[in-house]
């Protein structure tokens, strides 16, 4: 909508501007506004203004322009990931629009609003995800940090991707929450393709239309290039030059073009049948007479492939979980017990002797307390071994996690623990064994409980490993703002232990315990239901909503035999494959660097639909969405004229050798959405964008 010679290319309502960093109690200290991007010729602001007093958050000044007859409402987003997302369903009251020509009465809260032109943006900083609303503080290369705005009601994601148009936004090497901001330089770009003389129609409308749509602009424009080069280099091939203004529109139209592709061509899905379980017979034949484990390794693999019988799991539970040692006797491991048992009592007496006076004054052992006593009474009660209100399991229960506070003082307890020691009790039966299993669980799961939560941050991995099995079903949730898989999170936090029935959960603890085939195994469990569901999600027309509805739906409903076999079809397929990406081969444990440390990485530029609220860690690559680009920092570029070193032929097709290539200074490779690489190829040449010198 044009307003005073400015085009409305974003807004969005319900965003905050506190103007206080402190709880105030004061409703002034919230102030509701609307951020917009605003179009002012070649220019683009960024503009926040807050509303009248006893205004309402939908009543704005401008308005997206909408076909007659449409209302739809834009989709809710709530600009962070929890665990369990509440949709709402509420519309925000529309006011009556007041009479032409009337004049708001001055307001303070004018002296709040602010226009910030996008040239001037220096950096973006924004909130940790899930803790509340999402914010975002904009810092001027001149004034400095402006005042932090909150989006109660979503959109901090949205307006991210809409700034992405105008700006390349760098997460900073140092601070993962910190955006660096790089404006496109669309003279710099015009006047590189000038100086180049490569091409006979305007090179800023070319700009242009590179910026809206890199890949007709790109194989568009570069196809002239193509055909100039190949007749040049090969004139006894007799390839005509294309005739001016007869730019190629697609790959399809220009003979010689190319396109190196990242996407992981993956064989067929191999069959995997589950075994029978370990028996006590076999397991004792893996006994020495001293009681040692022997042919270990055989023995995991048998315990990943059929998981073990009930009989077995007291026993061998204690191997799994590092209470007993592989390599001890029997002996050495019961002695082994009885030292734990005594520091096991002496940690309990810690707590146990604690008077009333003494609690009062400790807040945090009072704390601890009173979630666990909250979360005990309500957790497997629908399970007989639980059942009672004076069941002493539940006391057992209870006990068990108090003494783990004073084990762990750094990590105490946090909800979710409790889901995670009640099957081992159920399985020990025993306090003490109950403990030391419950501890060396947690020495596997721990990070997902900590404060900074960095496991779950690594939920990424997973979306990197759906991207290179099924993209289409990637794209899917993408489309559905459901990319970011947040309904997962429960599945990885307490490793599934709310999907399955108890008995099954058993089993698929069992064998990821044996770290077989990689450590990262439960991502591809996670892989198999998302897997078992594609066909469900993607021809049911879902939106967010529906689909976060669908997966809590599965709950006690899946196979976990099934659901195993799947998960190590997927991983089979992956291993068998010879172009994995090195960071998928690491996080299957299926290779890595040669040796050392990797190098730093420099700040990846995000595209427009790259969500901020993704973490990027290593060297694991965020997801991305159709129309965006990635500006990837190049190599040491070859000096001109340098010969193209040869392409490895086990990961690319064969090209002819390179005889001139085009290069200049700081050079960078253009790649497309889900990993393409927009490259343009004449005989063996790779063309780059070139700056302005």
């Amino acid at each position: 909508m044009e307003s005073e010679g400015c085009r409305v290319a974003f807004e969005k309502g319900g965003v905050f501007l506190h103007t206080s960093a402190k709880r105030h109690p004061d409703q002034d200290s919230l102030i509701p506004g609307v951020i917009r991007i605003l179009e002012k010729g070649s220019e683009q602001l960024l503009q926040w203004t807050p509303l009248e007093e006893g205004g309402d958050v939908a009543q704005i000044v401008f308005s997206k322009k909408e076909p007659p007859g449409t209302a739809e409402e834009e989709p809710f987003d709530p600009g962070y990931e929890p665990d369990w997302a509440v949709i709402s369903t509420v519309r925000p009251h529309r006011p009556q629009e007041e009479p032409p020509g009337s004049v708001p009465p001055p307001s303070p809260r004018a002296q709040w609003a602010f226009t910030l032109s996008l040239s001037e943006l220096q950096s973006i900083r924004r909130s940790r995800p899930g803790l509340g609303w999402s914010y975002l503080i904009f810092i001027s290369r001149d004034s400095g940090s402006l005042p932090a705005l909150h989006f109660h009601r979503g959109g901090s994601k949205a307006l991210l991707r809409a700034l992405c148009k105008y700006l390349i936004l760098a997460i900073s090497p140092k601070d993962s929450r910190l955006y660096l901001v790089c404006s496109h330089d669309s003279y710099a770009l015009s006047h590189a393709f000038d100086e180049l003389q490569l091409f006979d129609d305007n090179s800023s409308n070319l700009v242009s239309r590179f910026l809206q749509d890199p890949y007709t602009a790109t194989f568009g424009g570069f196809s002239k290039v193509t055909s100039f080069f190949r007749g040049a280099l090969n004139p006894e091939a007799g390839t005509p030059l294309r005739p001016p203004g007869a730019a190629a529109t697609s790959l399809e139209d220009e003979p010689g073009f190319e396109v190196i592709t990242c996407q992981v061509q993956l064989g067929p899905r191999p069959a995997v049948c589950r075994e029978a379980p370990v028996t006590e017979q076999e397991w004792e034949q893996h006994l020495d007479p001293e009681g040692r484990i022997t042919h270990l390794d055989g023995l995991k693999r048998r315990i990943f492939a059929g998981g073990l019988s009930p009989a077995l799991r007291k026993e061998a539970w204690k191997f799994l979980l590092g209470y007993y040692s592989w390599e001890s006797s029997s002996e050495e491991n019961r002695a082994q017990a009885r030292r734990r048992t005594d520091e096991y009592f002496r940690m309990k007496l810690q707590w146990k002797s604690v008077s009333e006076e003494q609690e009062r004054r400790n807040s945090l052992l009072r704390g601890y307390r009173s979630l666990i006593e909250r979360d005990v009474s309500r957790t497997d009660r629908s399970n007989s071994f639980f059942w009672g209100s004076e069941n002493p399991a539940l006391v057992l229960l209870h006990d068990v996690l108090m003494t783990y506070c004073v084990y762990n003082f750094d990590l105490g307890y946090v909800q979710g623990m409790s889901d995670l020691l009640s099957p081992i009790l159920y399985v020990t039966q025993n306090e003490v064994d109950a403990f030391w299993c419950f501890a060396g669980f947690m020495e596997l799961v721990h990070h997902n409980f900590e404060e900074s939560q960095e496991s779950m941050k690594r939920q990424p991995q997973l979306g990197l490993l759906l991207r290179v099995l099924d993209p289409p079903l990637c794209d899917f949730l993408d489309s559905k703002e459901s990319g970011s898989l947040c309904f997962c999170f429960r599945w990885l936090l307490i490793w599934f232990k709310r999907e399955f029935a108890f008995e099954d959960v058993l089993q698929l603890w069992e064998v990821l315990w044996t770290g077989l085939p990689c450590p990262s195994f439960h991502l591809l469990v996670a892989c198999g239901i998302l897997d078992a569901e594609r066909e469900a999600l993607m021809n049911s027309g879902f939106g967010f909503s529906e689909i976060l509805k669908h997966i809590n739906e599965l709950t006690m409903k899946m196979s976990v035999e099934e659901t195993l076999s799947r998960a190590e079809a997927l991983y089979r397929q992956l291993a068998a494959s010879p172009e994995l990406p090195r960071n998928v081969q690491e996080l299957l444990g299926l290779g890595g660097p040669a040796g050392g440390s990797p190098p730093a990485t420099p700040p990846q530029p995000l595209s427009p639909g790259q969500a901020p609220e993704l973490e990027l860690m290593g060297s694991v690559s965020p997801p991305q969405p159709d129309s965006s680009i990635e500006i990837l920092p190049t190599e040491e570029p070859p000096q001109l004229g340098a010969p193209h070193p040869e392409p490895d032929a086990g990961v690319h097709p064969p090209l002819p050798p390179l005889h001139t290539a085009l290069w200049g200074g700081e050079g960078c490779l253009l790649r497309g959405s889900r990993g393409r690489w927009a490259q343009t190829l004449f005989p063996g040449c790779t063309w780059v964008l070139l700056p302005a010198p």
